[in-house]
């Protein structure tokens, strides 16, 4: 077994009828840019009733149909926005504790203390968060998972990963190691993704490796390390 094996994003989603809700963090093979992708799956009706939307550089999850929303509280959040240098990106609301802690001079790490998995049994839904920190021209990112230490949900375990950007190197976490009932709980270290330089090979990439009945929506985004200008791809199948 090789600890460093890195592999694309079709190759880590292979065969995965669903992977849930997935964040992809890392830097571009060219050096160029820091890629961030997050994608959400869906199996219910309630679930697969969202789209990604952008308004002033924040990234929502909305309902696609609003006559047929049933429960908004764990589908419906800020997925994704900034705070200075920072880049947030997360699969649910603990998106607006970070940004909160980060305006009150805290970290990461601290929001995410008082935040637990998903109230969601039996399933006990994991939160996967993620947070870039830019810098002179580079960036640092963090990884975080808070998951049930059982089946009862008796109590969080908290995960939280650090890297430094190394070209063409991502790192991918996700809610559900695989399709089951109850759904098994990512496990492990986050997976090592090759990062491509082109915006809409990776994006491909992704959204054509999802299942395709139980994928939603996909947004990737490329921030020019030069110039902290960014570009981005966000893909709804419900406005194919």
């Amino acid at each position: 077994m090789n600890i460093y094996e890195t592999k694309t994003m079709g190759e880590r989603l292979l065969g995965n009828a669903y992977a849930g809700r997935g964040i992809v963090i890392g830097k571009t093979e060219d050096g160029k840019n820091a890629a961030v992708a997050y994608f959400i799956m869906g199996r219910s009706e309630n679930s697969r009733n969202r789209v990604f939307t952008l308004k002033d550089e924040v990234l929502y999850t909305e309902p696609y149909d609003v006559t047929k929303v049933k429960d908004p509280s764990l589908i419906i959040y800020a997925a994704l926005r900034k705070y200075e240098n920072k880049l947030v990106v997360t699969n649910g609301d603990q998106t607006d504790t970070v940004y909160e802690y980060l305006k009150a001079g805290k970290c990461f790490g601290s929001a995410l203390a008082t935040r637990d998995f998903e109230p969601d049994a039996p399933n006990f839904t994991p939160r996967i968060s993620g947070m870039l920190t830019f810098g002179e021209g580079d960036f640092t990112y963090e990884m975080s998972i808070l998951k049930s230490i059982d089946e009862k949900g008796s109590a969080t375990a908290r995960h939280l990963f650090s890297y430094p950007a190394q070209n063409g190197l991502g790192h991918f976490i996700h809610t559900y190691v695989k399709d089951g009932n109850p759904l098994p709980t990512f496990q492990g270290e986050p997976e090592r993704v090759y990062i491509p330089s082109d915006m809409e090979v990776f994006a491909k990439d992704i959204w054509e490796s999802l299942d395709e009945e139980n994928k939603i929506s996909l947004y990737v985004r490329y921030t020019s390390l030069a110039d902290g200008s960014y570009k981005d791809i966000c893909i709804n199948k419900n406005q194919a």
